[in-house]
């Protein structure tokens, strides 16, 4: 089998990169071409992305992706889920908002009123998020304004080709996908006064979007077309996590922790609402049930502050190692708790919620953080299992966080089942590998998939203490 190359651009909420990736022959690797920074930024308006850079960061990208493979077939875009841009005439109205934006909790308010989230649950089997899109549509003053609302790896594909598609695992994040008919619910839409005509079309992974403009061919270097992926970040880490038995659950873990199990068919029962777990759609129409726990944003966040403090960088890798060393008792305080939500001064709010018991030692109140994110992890685990009905055996956690082996260690001791630890790139090998599938260079299911990310990138194992 000939190498097959693709470009994957994979942008997360604190940075985002462009990678190459090839697969043949018992091969599936990536190149980093290009690493570039993503946050929130203040406004006059509120809390936004600066979108107009995140965009010439990804066309940069392509072009020095492109020029290092001219063999490459094709493009595949992911992100962080929720969160929009309004278009008009084919005109970005304004930057998108960041799903931290405090306008949010006026939008629950009203939503709510219309329809109770009990409703809300048995139409689009969405845990509660007080960010999820339909909050935010609802208190959008240019909706009004606007012909078409695009998810924001929709949105880049929109100026890449000039096709407005909304692809259908990212989709399922709005609160506007019905949970078992996987179309938008414009009865809901209307009744919230969201108008249904501003949702454009769905399409399924591995779906041809469109080529790139000529333009934008011209300044990347090549005629490409842009193939839906597992938009949502999380369904293209789980494309790729390879699931050793199908008992294994599976923690995506970057800023949140993704905390579940895989399903073919949803669980819409009471208990789950109560817990607040989650149907987002997955690759193949599978279903990711799984609870949003906050991640290791509570530990960048923390270094940041102690950064800004010291007006000096911290070493992270040297920060966990002691934080492994500390002995004694670890004070454990809810990594959910919504007042660690927002940014800011991190430490102190961790601090206000451990009272009288907070560490006296950077590395202790880090050891403090990474054991109160495994708690957490732990809890949801075990809730996936009780709800889903199904023993689970072992962990899969991958992302950014199956680096932490702290992190790995305290929720395997926490859980009682082996964690094996990667990919670190699950997200954008589970890009590539839906656009290797659709161009016919790479098996066909799911579970073959996985195979290959098995046999390609072998993962590491720790087994509760």
């Amino acid at each position: 089998m000939t190498v097959r190359s693709v470009a994957a651009v994979d942008l997360g909420a604190t940075s985002g990169r462009v990678m190459i990736g090839r697969i043949g022959d018992g091969r599936l690797d990536l190149e980093l071409v290009s690493r570039f920074p993503n946050g929130p930024v203040e406004r006059e308006g509120g809390l936004h992305w600066d979108f107009g850079a995140l965009y010439e960061h990804v066309v940069a990208g392509l072009a020095e992706a492109v020029r290092r493979e001219p063999g490459i077939e094709s493009i595949g875009i992911d992100s962080w889920a929720v969160d929009y841009g309004l278009l008009q005439g084919g005109e970005l109205l304004a930057e998108p908002f960041h799903y931290r934006d405090d306008r949010t909790a006026r939008g629950v308010d009203e939503v709510h009123a219309i329809a109770p989230f009990a409703e809300l649950y048995g139409r689009n089997g969405l845990q509660f998020l007080p960010f999820n899109t339909l909050y935010q549509y609802r208190v959008d003053a240019r909706l009004a304004e606007a012909d078409t609302a695009l998810l924001i790896p929709d949105l880049i594909a929109f100026l890449l080709t000039g096709e407005a598609v909304a692809e259908r695992t990212n989709a399922s994040t709005t609160g506007l996908l019905g949970v078992t008919s996987s179309e938008w619910d414009t009865e809901l839409a209307d009744r919230l006064g969201i108008p249904s005509s501003i949702l454009p079309s769905l399409v399924d992974p591995g779906e041809t979007i469109g080529t790139l403009r000529p333009d934008l061919a011209t300044r990347i270097g090549k005629d490409l077309p842009v193939i839906a992926v597992g938009s949502h970040d999380t369904a293209s880490a789980v494309v790729a996590t390879p699931l050793s038995t199908p008992h294994s659950a599976y923690i995506s873990c970057g800023t949140w922790g993704l905390v579940g199990v895989e399903l073919t068919e949803p669980v819409l029962t009471d208990a789950a609402r109560e817990a607040n777990f989650t149907h987002e759609l997955g690759v193949d129409r599978r279903y990711r049930f799984l609870h949003n726990v906050t991640g290791l944003w509570l530990l960048s966040e923390t270094v940041r502050a102690w950064e800004a403090e010291d007006g000096s960088s911290i070493d992270l890798p040297e920060l966990l190692a002691a934080a492994s060393a500390v002995t004694g008792d670890v004070r454990i305080f809810d990594a959910n708790d919504p007042t660690l939500s927002p940014p800011g001064d991190m430490p102190a709010r961790i601090a206000a919620l451990l009272g009288s018991e907070v560490p006296s030692s950077r590395p202790a109140f880090a050891r403090s953080i990474v054991e109160s994110i495994a708690t957490a992890f732990a809890d949801a685990v075990q809730t996936a299992s009780d709800l889903s009905g199904r023993e689970l055996d072992s962990i899969h956690l991958v992302g950014g966080g199956s680096l932490n082996r702290l992190l790995c260690q305290a929720t395997a001791d926490r859980t009682g089942l082996p964690v094996l630890a990667g990919p670190v790139e699950a997200t954008a090998l589970g890009n590539v590998l839906v656009q290797a599938r659709a161009l016919g260079a790479a098996p066909a299911s799911l579970e073959e998939l996985r195979a290959l990310v098995a046999a390609t990138h072998e993962p590491e194992r720790f087994e509760p203490r």
